[in-house]
């Protein structure tokens, strides 16, 4: 999704808002001092924005599945729309700590300015892109068995074109197909007939921690499935000659099909600091959900 059609979607959006019988906002920021950060560099400031953003997105997701599919029109990794997420009324624990977030967000702008920090750009800086297990121009080589899934039987390769603030964006092999991911790993935009996860990972994964999402296939309503999965192990792993901060999700949830549901399981597993996949084992009885894949090299010298 470009930066401009985000743009339009937030103006859509707060234009449905506007028109609301009830547009009371009853979650209020939490105050934050904005003295806290102005010790830290305008690069540390931007990253923590960032951060709390992802955040509190994330959040709204976990408040109301229906207002995170408003919050899907704004981008993921994008800069979130904090009337959009306080109007869904939150309350509890969840209003808490929205509340938290949108202070600290406000306290991090008033650092900035007072820093005089330039917008930050899109691209990853590069003391961070050199802590990446990945680099642009780099091929991860994929091994794919079982269903189509999007790619070849036997051969699936995604090409590092950019590491962006909030994504990293790859082309698809030899056609230079586009394939967008956030940083968590969610897919954001892929080929026609690509297999993607939405909504499903989150930034920090956990041990125990309980996620929820998509799988669907690109330009296909049918089918679609929806997904529970729990984060069952995490720590280092070295594969294809690099090392990951892996976390294993176990997957379970049912494919939904026009006229009936079929039960899906597997596993997932992503590297918890860029995203990156490192396996997917799927089992179901719909072939386009029933297929492995696994990152086998990296090609290219990081």
């Amino acid at each position: 999704m470009s930066r401009r059609t985000i743009r339009l979607a937030v103006c859509c959006l707060s234009v449905a808002l506007a028109s609301c019988a009830s547009r009371s906002v009853d979650v209020k920021p939490t105050p934050a001092d904005p003295a806290e950060f102005l010790a830290w560099d305008c690069g540390h400031i931007a990253d923590e924005l960032d951060s709390v953003q992802q955040r509190a997105a994330e959040q709204a997701y976990t408040v109301d599945e229906r207002a995170g599919d408003n919050i899907l029109a704004l981008g993921i990794g994008a800069t979130i729309f904090w009337p959009a997420i306080l109007a869904m009324r939150p309350d509890g624990v969840e209003a808490r700590d929205l509340a938290a977030l949108k202070g600290r967000y406000e306290a991090l702008r008033v650092a900035a300015q007072r820093k005089s920090c330039p917008p930050p750009g899109i691209d990853l800086p590069p003391e961070l892109a050199a802590e990446m297990p990945i680099a642009p121009g780099e091929h991860l080589v994929y091994d794919q068995r079982g269903g189509n899934g999007g790619g070849a039987n036997g051969s699936w390769t995604l090409v590092v074109t950019a590491l962006r603030r909030d994504e990293i964006d790859f082309s698809t092999g030899a056609h230079s197909r586009p394939w967008r991911q956030d940083r968590a790993g969610n897919v954001l935009a892929a080929p026609p007939g690509s297999l993607i996860w939405e909504h499903l990972l989150r930034h920090d994964l956990e041990l125990g921690q309980v996620i929820a999402g998509n799988l669907s296939i690109v330009g296909d309503g049918f089918p679609r499935a929806r997904v529970r999965g729990q984060v069952v192990a995490i720590g280092p792993q070295d594969l294809a000659g690099r090392h990951f901060d892996a976390a294993v999700i176990e997957l379970f949830g049912d494919v939904q099909l026009p006229e009936r549901s079929t039960r899906l399981d597997g596993a997932l597993v992503v590297d918890r600091k860029s995203g990156v996949l490192l396996r997917l084992d799927l089992r179901s009885a719909v072939p386009r959900f029933n297929f492995q894949r696994r990152l086998i090299r990296i090609d290219g010298g990081h």
